[in-house]
């Protein structure tokens, strides 16, 4: 399990907290027919969401896709991921109109303590033409949500079968679009944001 949390993850489990206490409130005023403030407090936690979702959009609308140069980290707390090499691999793994890629992740540990994974991180290809592939299940190794011991480094290499014809392909790491990312102010898979990905010269 990744261990910390940063400032945009923090301040959306507060407003999370902050939500359930109001919505308890809420509920016991309208149980006690005290609708008037019922109301005030409901108008109160949908303003605050409204202006909290609109800073969201607006870190996304005014963030750019961001290249990654190969080796170079991408991390999520001091757990760091950086892609170092691209491999085709034999055909008799890919069918008729596809090619077999091996990627090779570094996954990099910076803490000193903890023994660190991320099990929710997902990786896919994504071409000039905004096709997308998820890795294969089954055909590689190390998976990428492998715990790492402290100040340790492992690598990763799945394996992903694309389009013969893909052209400019660019690996992209992502945790879905779980509400705790898709509501995160600049996170990279929140509301709109941009693709972060690592160019693979292909």
């Amino acid at each position: 399990m990744r261990m910390g949390m940063n400032w945009a993850e923090l301040l959306l489990l507060a407003l999370t907290a902050w939500t359930l206490v109001g919505a308890l409130g809420i509920t016991l005023s309208f149980l006690r027919r005290e609708r008037e403030q019922a109301l005030r407090h409901l108008s109160w936690v949908a303003g605050v969401w409204l202006v909290y979702l609109a800073v969201v959009l607006g870190v996304s609308l005014l963030a750019r896709p961001r290249v990654v140069a190969l080796g170079q980290d991408q991390c999520f707390g001091s757990l760091c991921f950086a892609v170092v090499r691209t491999e085709a691999m034999p055909s008799y793994l890919a069918s008729h109109g596809e090619r077999a890629l091996r990627v090779s992740i570094q996954i990099t540990n910076h803490s000193r303590d903890h023994r660190q994974g991320d099990s929710d991180l997902k990786a896919y290809l994504v071409d000039s033409r905004s096709r997308r592939w998820f890795e294969v299940p089954g055909l590689g190794g190390v998976r990428l949500s492998t715990t790492v011991g402290p100040e340790n480094s492992i690598i990763s290499e799945p394996i992903f079968k694309v389009a013969s014809d893909a052209t400019e392909l660019r690996l992209v790491f992502t945790h879905g679009h779980g509400l705790s990312h898709v509501l995160r102010i600049g996170d990279r898979d929140s509301l709109l944001h941009p693709l972060v990905f690592a160019g693979l010269g292909l």
